[in-house]
């Protein structure tokens, strides 16, 4: 099983330990891509601080976010478990797995990102600030930029078993399953059970304790078929759309009332 993530907007502060090394990220096919958005985002946040801050979509507020951009080359990086914060990870909880559930989510556990492409948990990262949304001078928009190079290596990453996509729509945009690869990937979203309605913290919230409860429990469905039965199992209310032909991905909508 691989699960797909969306990052977090709000991050914990970069580490004291050593600095970012890009070919020690997962998904090494990638590190020509990562390099050229580095390179870029490190150069637009030294130069004009107001400039950075429209291209980033940066408040008045969010100033200094410009400012821990310009030393993503020498900030001290931490895994990126534990860099991203926020309500799907507070759900997520990986710090306090158990060590089995732990190693499952090193395997099983990509987060997608604007700078990154997507990287592992375990994967050492400093704190920065770029959304999948940002259009960079050079570069372009960031989701357009990833596409090629996601496509080369997401297949391969995705194996043979299913793929649990539980990105948002601009996350979702930098690779999208296609052919045998999309056959077998479940998307999952979560509606408030009495509006039938998305609702920002239930979705998110409710995505972090589904793949807790996954990791916890040591289930690796199959395919979407067996991930339906798995969530009800634990508990879950869920309803299926199957895919409308080959090469298709499966809907799944998760309805809760609340979060506990």
């Amino acid at each position: 099983m691989l699960v797909l993530l969306p990052p977090s907007e709000g991050k914990a502060s970069s580490g004291r330990g050593a600095p970012l090394k890009l070919e020690s990220l997962s998904l090494p096919g990638l590190t020509e891509a990562r390099s050229a958005v580095l390179a870029e985002l490190v150069e637009l946040c030294a130069g004009d601080e107001d400039k950075a801050r429209e291209v980033l979509g940066l408040s008045e507020g969010l100033r200094g976010e410009v400012g821990k951009n310009t030393e993503l080359l020498s900030a001290g990086a931490r895994p990126a478990g534990e860099i991203y914060t926020g309500v799907l990870y507070d759900a997520l909880g990986l710090g306090t797995l158990d060590s089995a559930a732990k190693r499952r989510a090193g395997r099983q556990l990509l987060v997608f990102s604007g700078l990154w492409g997507a990287v592992g948990v375990g994967d050492k990262i400093p704190s920065y600030r770029c959304s999948m949304g940002v259009k960079l001078p050079g570069l372009g928009a960031l989701g357009a930029h990833w596409r090629g190079p996601m496509a080369d290596v997401m297949p391969e990453a995705a194996g043979s078993g299913l793929v649990l996509d539980l990105r948002s729509s601009a996350y979702a945009a930098a690779w999208k399953p296609k052919g045998e690869v999309a056959g077998r990937t479940a998307s999952v979203r979560v509606l408030h059970a009495p509006t039938r309605k998305v609702v920002s913290h239930f979705n998110k919230a409710t995505k972090g304790r589904i793949v807790r409860s996954l990791l916890s429990a040591g289930i690796a469905p199959a395919g979407p078929a067996e991930l339906v039965e798995a969530l009800r199992d634990l508990g879950y209310v869920v309803e299926v759309e199957p895919p409308k032909g080959a090469g298709k991905a499966w809907t799944l909508d998760v309805l809760v009332d609340e979060i506990n």
